[in-house]
């Protein structure tokens, strides 16, 4: 404690010494001066004495002063009164605000005064300092009365404690209602930012003021009450919406990719997000409704033939090559056709299988339609009247930037994204002022079509001989042949669809489209290009399904010769003879067409996912790293020259998609498994290409906009769900079923489930209206119906975007005028 004392007494006289040298001597004199006289028992009688005196002229003054306040407040009420019964349009609040802000103004005049009186009394500085203590009492008890009186009532009046009228409060409230909307609509006033942050501030003082006022007393709690639920309402909504867009899978990744490599490759990622969605939906369907019924309540795999592997391929079912192959213990299971049982009901819930299995099938395909045609329309409507370029960089240069922004790297992410706009933004001007040889671009116009239709007739030949060439090895066995000639019509299809695109990018570069065209023409032809690979590949499938009807009747033959030697050569025809137990695995099969396709379809998809794998991990990742580190002891400039950095492929990414899908929806009725497998794919695809896009490609060197609308897209998804549909359609309605596999086995045709469901289970009455309903003679004329239909509402909807197109153009001319 001694040193403590020490240490603080050294600081003291430490202080003493600064203020020393910062002030004159004389002042210190003087100070110490008036404190000696401070001191002395004299002068403080004398001190005493005066502020009594002091006191009680302060409470004089301030009791006059508080007199003629009061009679003030009362004559300028009593004119507020008198001015609200003469006008109508101007509020009671209103008048007593300015009557207190005129008694607030008269008020600093006699506190003026009353300083004035006690300056010309001229006390000396302790007595003005002293004196200044029972003004601040004055004004603090002022500020206590004006508080109770506040509480006392909902208004601006500090005199009386006297409640608030019922029309009064009738019109403080439309006065809030009119400055939340004011609130609501302040930003599209065409005010100065000055005039409107002073409107905004003195607006949200006035609700905050008044608004809980109004809850206060007696029959107004419910008024308060609905301010603070609309409140959290509001506060509810506006985090449920931030809730929704951080649940939406990849949208960061999308806004990422679309900073850095604008929005044409942004749209192909929204277009893999929505076709995942649309996978997950058939998956759900197919793995809900028909396999796990399957797997759960129906016959055990061993119990009958159809479930069980043959006993030649026993040996070799469980082996990577056949399992790989998508044969042995994988062809018999609940992955494909051939497995379900053609029990009417399975289980103990008497599940119709079969039923389920047919209209699942239909239903997909269904779902499919008005699904696409459902988006389709609602990116018409999205689409309006077409893009507004007016004044379209100066939009992009004062408004583009987001200033709720506090993450660096969403920032990094909104400044390149602002980047890639304006270049965007930068070719278009330039492509519509670009002027060209119309003869040559001609000339090369038709050069590169010409190109393009020998591309796709040879891709066409090619796919046609390798079909041919791989059921001549069917016929001949394929034990005999490798591993090439058993999966070669797969392998040479997965190669046309990733060579060909690159030809047609380069044939392509002849045409001088802009981006936009360029990409559509080049979608086109790949479009065609796979249609066509397509289309030969079913024509070839259409062959061999054929040569297993053929098949088909040779194998009953045989059964029904192997039948007869189980009894000795002859037939029983004693019903009642005991059966003969044979174990399944011996019993003899049909060639199962259905299964057949199914493996084909599965085993297309599966090289097609590995071709688009390998194409990322060759073509775009090691590209990258031979460039990135070959680049400094190379002859030439590897990044700009050959081979570069390679960009994303939109075209054949996008085209590569649709016709997954369309062979999705081809085989789904003959491989359940099938959405499963696309679900994986388009899971994974969606990972790796973002990576890919983000480390391995650079932007376009033309970056362009895309459109509006992903319209061309889904245009081209519903062309090959038209085309994917009728080779169903057709094997359904014309084919008969395999006669011991699948759940239509033992009828003539498979939608004849249908009409055995209608007869068991149904009334007979319904039978008969369902029988009128799908009478041709009705279903032709309905059809018609709607294609007119159809027809109307196009040729309406055109007249009404050129009308809207009109009312633009005139409204543009309007402004335009009223600037000159």
């Amino acid at each position: 404690w001694s040193l403590l004392e020490f240490s603080m007494s050294v600081l003291q006289r430490l202080t003493l010494c600064f203020f020393f040298f910062l002030f004159p001597h004389n002042d210190f004199k003087d100070e110490e001066s008036e404190k000696e006289k401070k001191v002395t028992p004299k002068t403080r009688r004398e001190n005493v004495r005066g502020r009594a005196r002091k006191d009680s002229e302060e409470e004089e003054e301030t009791r006059t002063v508080g007199q003629r306040r009061q009679r003030n407040r009362r004559v300028q009420r009593k004119q507020a009164e008198n001015e609200d019964s003469d006008s109508d349009g101007e509020s009671c609040k209103s008048k007593k605000n300015r009557a207190n802000r005129i008694s607030k103004q008269q008020e600093p005049s006699e506190d003026e005064g009353k300083e004035n009186k006690e300056g010309r009394k001229g006390r000396g500085k302790n007595e003005t300092k002293e004196g200044k203590k029972p003004d601040e009492k004055g004004k603090t008890e002022d500020n206590k009365k004006k508080d109770k009186k506040k509480k006392g009532s909902s208004s601006d009046s500090d005199s009386e404690d006297e409640p608030i009228t019922e029309e009064e409060l009738a019109k403080l409230k439309e006065e809030v209602e009119e400055k939340k909307k004011l609130i609501a609509t302040l930003r599209n006033k065409p005010w100065q930012m000055k005039k409107k942050l002073d409107v905004l501030k003195e607006a949200q003082l006035f609700v905050e003021k008044f608004e809980g006022a109004l809850g206060k007393g007696k029959g107004k709690k419910f008024y308060a009450y609905k301010v603070m639920m609309t409140k959290k309402w509001m506060k509810f909504q506006r985090d449920f919406e931030n809730f929704k867009t951080a649940c939406i899978p990849w949208e960061m990744k999308i806004k990422e990719i679309e900073s850095h490599f604008g929005s044409s490759v942004a749209s192909y990622f929204i277009f893999l997000r929505w076709m995942y969605g649309i996978n997950m939906i058939l998956f759900g369907l197919t793995f809900g409704l028909v396999m796990v019924p399957e797997a759960l309540m129906g016959k055990p795999y061993g119990s009958l033939p159809r479930k069980t592997v043959p006993r030649a391929e026993e040996g070799s079912a469980m082996n990577f090559a056949t399992l790989w192959d998508f044969s042995g213990l994988a062809q018999y299971s609940v992955l494909f056709y051939g497995y379900y049982n053609n029990q009417r009901t399975i289980g103990w819930l008497k599940f119709r299988l079969p039923l389920s299995y047919f209209l699942v099938g239909v239903g997909t395909i269904a779902y499919s339609f008005m699904v696409v045609i459902r988006t389709m329309a609602r990116n018409a409507n999205e689409e309006g009247g077409g893009d507004d370029t007016s004044f379209n960089f100066s939009w992009k240069m004062f408004t583009s930037w987001d200033y709720l922004i506090g993450n660096p790297e969403t920032a990094d992410n909104k400044f390149a994204s602002i980047t890639t706009s304006f270049k965007e933004a930068i070719l278009e001007e330039q492509e519509n002022r670009k002027e060209e040889n119309i003869h040559l671009t001609r000339f090369l116009r038709v050069l590169a079509n010409f190109l393009a239709l020998c591309t796709l007739a040879g891709s066409g030949y090619l796919i046609y001989f390798v079909v041919r060439r791989s059921q001549k090895f069917a016929l001949e066995g394929l034990d005999n042949y490798g591993w090439w000639e058993r999966n070669e019509v797969n392998m040479v299809m997965s190669l046309l669809g990733m060579f060909c695109p690159t030809l047609f990018d380069v044939i392509s570069s002849l045409e001088n489209y802009h981006p936009r065209i360029a990409l559509r023409w080049q979608l086109g032809r790949i479009f065609a290009l796979f249609l066509g690979n397509l289309y030969t590949f079913i024509i070839a499938l259409m062959d061999e399904i054929n040569l297993k009807l053929e098949e088909e009747k040779i194998v009953k033959y045989n059964m029904t010769i192997w039948e007869a030697s189980l009894y000795n050569g002859t037939i029983p025809e004693n019903s009642t003879a005991p059966p003969i137990h044979v174990d399944p695995a011996d019993v003899p099969r049909g060639p199962c067409w259905e299964t057949m396709v199914g493996q084909e379809f599965v085993r297309l998809t599966i090289s097609d996912i590995m071709t688009t794998y390998i194409t990322i991990l060759v073509g775009d990742f090691l590209r990258a790293v031979f460039v990135r580190f070959f680049n400094y002891c190379w002859c030439w400039d590897l990044e700009y020259g050959f081979p570069s950095y390679s960009e994303f492929d939109i075209s054949g990414n996008v085209l590569g998609l649709i016709f997954n899908q369309g062979m999705i929806w081809m085989g789904s009725f003959y491989a359940p498994c099938l959405p499963a497998i696309n679900v994986f794919r388009l899971h994974t695809s969606m990972y790796l290409q973002c990576w890919a896009v983000m480390c391995c490609n650079v932007p376009h060197e033309r970056v362009f906009k895309a459109s509006r609308s992903n319209n061309f897209y889904m245009a081209m998804l519903l062309f090959i769900l038209f085309l994917s549909t009728l080779p169903a359609v057709y094997t359904i309605v014309s084919i008969p079923p395999s006669f011991d596999c699948g759940p239509f086995s033992g009828k003539t045709r498979m939608f004849e489930v249908i009409s055995e469901t209608l007869e068991n289970d149904f009334p007979s009455w319904f039978g008969k209206v369902f029988s009128y309903a799908s009478n041709p003679g009705l279903i032709l004329p309905f059809i018609l119906l709607m294609v007119l239909s159809i027809y109307y509402l196009n040729a309406t909807s055109k007249s009404y975007k050129e009308a809207n197109l009109d009312l633009k153009k005139k409204l543009q001319s309007v402004r335009m005028s009223q600037k000159v």
